[in-house]
């Protein structure tokens, strides 16, 4: 490594650019890079909060993503029947558990022996149904709480 003295310097920047000892002072203390980095070093004192910002932002709504928002109520797709017409899952017997497309009698038998459930995700929750037939089924039933 070479050690550079502060003449060496100033004789090479005196030389070269035509600097003063006052110049050549300053700029060794880095002045006149302050001076020329200002507009940059203002803009990247504002970025840094606002790109902190942003993230906490996103990182908000990024803890709410994927849910119904709603009523909390599980998704069911547009060729879903209405609800007056679907199977409830608390009250049905093995028989009208199986008239919901995809059922069969051993998951229709799982549904009313692990009964009552709050929602239909319930199946899920609680290990009922794998995720294969809750797609089957998930729009021709109904958790009710109460008998109607």
């Amino acid at each position: 490594m070479v050690m550079v003295t502060n003449m060496a310097v100033d004789a090479h920047l005196h030389q070269k650019y035509g600097m003063g000892p006052w110049a050549v002072k300053h700029f060794l203390a880095g002045g006149l890079r302050r001076a020329q980095n200002g507009p940059v070093r203002a803009r990247a004192r504002w970025m840094a909060p606002a790109v902190a910002i942003l993230g906490v932002c996103l990182t908000g709504t990024a803890q709410y993503q994927g849910r119904d928002s709603t009523n909390g109520a599980p998704k069911t797709s547009a060729k879903a029947p209405p609800p007056e017409a679907r199977v409830d899952l608390n009250h049905a017997s093995v028989a009208e558990l199986m008239k919901a497309p995809g059922m069969t009698r051993s998951w229709a038998e799982r549904i009313v022996r692990f009964r009552p459930y709050r929602t239909k995700q319930d199946l899920l929750d609680r290990g009922v149904v794998t995720s294969e037939v809750y797609d089957r089924i998930k729009d021709y039933v109904i958790a009710h709480r109460k008998k109607h």
